[in-house]
């Protein structure tokens, strides 16, 4: 079937329908809508589709298109939720369960008829962990649905004046600043973390920290740091923590307000922003840092977003950083981590294992907040090199790369390092640099081929297309399905990981890897594929016109349009 997906940006729900509907053989195209209406017209008409899906919408479709084909619209709430802040709603009120509903559009919000639902249950995480993961999983059992009952031809959708969903049908209006809004003085941790983790990713808290304006975005608990409501106590791996009123909380990242005079109003490290001086030219006062180990006791209640667990022979370098973007700090951290783990007695090590997003490469945000961003582009790439090349170069136990949600450019050529890619069923990836301008590095040049071979690597890295994580595994790039909710990844990874290091082969395993190891490197020297994509990369870094820097920006300032 021809299928068109209309969406308001490619993001990880329309990059996850793209790949597994393609997977099913059906013929997809994608078209951005933006504020004018007529790309999506010039769409239909020039690849007359059979069917119109709308993964994530933001504006309405034209209505000569609604009118003349089937379009149907992926709407992230249950049998008769209408409105456009539907998972906000489901977190503010504690639901225990949402759902997905796709219905037809026509000419009143989500009032069409309905050609599927499916139901998920709410995980006490932010929005966007949940929109990617339980929702995203929803969401594409309910699209399959949907587009067997169409192709079958048969199916009669169910229209919203049934019984059965009418008495259910309920509008809630856009979720405002002013529902989100925290008082400091008298909310409790729960309901300061219920607000930050409702807005996470986007819009963020509007909120006021030494009198500057900002967007908080992420929280989680701390359970030792006390201070007088609204105190900034602490920081922590470019976190700050806050005191409630009867608690604390970490928040990891700020985001200033476009009209505040900060030249990157964009999320970043909340140190980061605080860092810049205010529009009184005055600095943030000096925080005390409050470091988490490595091997944080059980009975702890805080964070940190980079954790060493050891269970038996295997040792667990878990991580997880906003939107899977990685800095040059949080690179230099995973890897002092990940050579911490290499010094305990183990037989393999898992790098990843947490929920949703195992890693994006580097971090745009941060790159284009620089001072010279040209440098930190550098210096960030550098930093993630070293830590790619430590797993590359790991030769006496094996390592498993554990993808928990999406990995991207570099960061999907780290897990590529690793000697097993193990994958929960519903992640996607896009094992490519081409929609940033940039040529690659983190060692892809060897280690895509060499799992790939020379043709598909090249094939998946100019196509530049999403990956589904099926996919994936017949190209050779997945050793591992793991078909498990995301709230279960963790516990299948470290039962697996146990089975793994019990293998009576494994020695034999090791120095195979070892032994291999010592070839390749006689073959064509890791120093050698390093040096080679650097200098195409640190060329694009240093050409003011390339376009890598507007494309970066367009991105991190959500241009539309803007790649990545």
């Amino acid at each position: 079937m021809d299928i068109l997906l209309v969406a308001s940006a490619f993001n990880s729900l329309s990059q996850r329908v793209y790949a597994e509907l393609s997977d099913l053989g059906h013929r997809v195209d994608v078209v951005l809508a933006g504020h004018d209406p007529d790309a999506v017209r010039h769409a239909v008409r020039d690849r007359r589709p059979e069917l119109i899906i709308a993964p994530m919408l933001r504006t309405a479709l034209p209505e000569d298109v609604w009118q003349r084909h089937t379009c149907l619209i992926v709407h992230p709430g249950p049998l008769g939720d209408r409105g456009p802040s539907s998972l906000d709603w489901a977190i503010a009120g504690r639901a225990a369960e949402w759902g997905v509903t796709v219905l037809q559009a026509e000419a009143a919000m989500d009032a069409g008829a309905v050609w599927a639902s499916e139901p998920f249950p709410v995980a006490p995480v932010g929005k966007s962990d949940l929109y990617r993961n339980e929702a995203a999983d929803a969401a594409l059992t309910a699209v399959h649905r949907a587009v067997r009952r169409y192709a079958d031809g048969s199916y009669k959708p169910r229209p919203q004046s049934d019984p059965a969903i009418h008495g259910r049908v309920v509008w809630r209006d856009v979720f405002r600043q002013r529902r989100r809004r925290i008082d400091w003085a008298a909310d409790d941790t729960a309901t300061v973390l219920r607000k930050l983790r409702g807005a996470d990713s986007q819009p963020g808290v509007l909120d006021e920290l030494l009198g500057r304006e900002v967007f908080l975005h992420g929280g989680h608990p701390e359970d030792r740091l006390r201070g007088a409501p609204g105190e900034l106590l602490a920081t922590r791996a470019g976190a700050v923590c806050r005191a409630t009123r009867d608690g604390a909380v970490w928040i990891p990242e700020l985001r200033p307000r476009k009209n505040s005079g900060d030249p990157a109003p964009f999320r970043r490290p909340a140190t980061d922003v605080l860092a810049r001086p205010a529009n009184d030219g005055l600095a943030t006062p000096a925080l005390p840092e409050s470091p988490a180990p490595l091997e944080l006791p059980a009975d702890r209640r805080t964070w940190t977003d980079i954790r060493y667990r050891q269970l038996g022979d295997v040792g667990l370098v878990g991580f997880s950083f906003p939107g899977g973007a990685m800095s040059t700090d949080h690179c230099r951290r995973l890897l002092a981590a990940y050579r911490y783990a290499l010094d305990r007695p183990t037989r393999v090590v898992v790098l990843g294992g947490r929920r949703d997003f195992f890693s994006n490469g580097i971090h745009l945000n941060v790159i284009e907040a620089a001072a010279d961003p040209a440098e930190e582009s550098r210096t960030n790439l550098d930093a993630m090199d070293d830590l790619v090349e430590a797993v590359l170069r790991t030769d006496d136990r094996l390592v498993v790369a554990a993808l928990g949600g999406n990995a991207a450019a570099g960061g999907a050529m780290l897990a590529l390092a690793a000697d097993e890619v193990w994958c929960r069923a519903g992640a996607v990836l896009n094992p490519h640099y081409r929609r940033m301008g940039l040529y690659g590095s983190e060692f892809w040049t060897y280690s895509l081929p060499r799992r790939a071979g020379a043709d598909t690597a090249r094939r998946l890295t100019e196509e530049a297309r999403p990956v589904s994580a099926a996919t994936a595994a017949r190209t050779g790039l997945v050793d591992r399905l793991l078909p498990v909710p995301a709230e279960g990844f963790t516990a299948e990874v470290e039962r697996l990981a146990a089975e793994l290091a019990g293998t009576p082969d494994l020695d034999r395993r090791i120095a195979a890897k070892a032994a291999a190891r010592r070839a390749d490197e006689e073959e064509r020297p890791l120093a050698e594929y390093r040096r080679d994509e650097l200098a195409r990369m640190h060329a694009v870094f240093c050409d003011p016109d390339a376009a890598y820097h507007a494309l970066r920006s367009d991105f991190v300032r959500k241009v539309p349009g803007g790649a990545r």
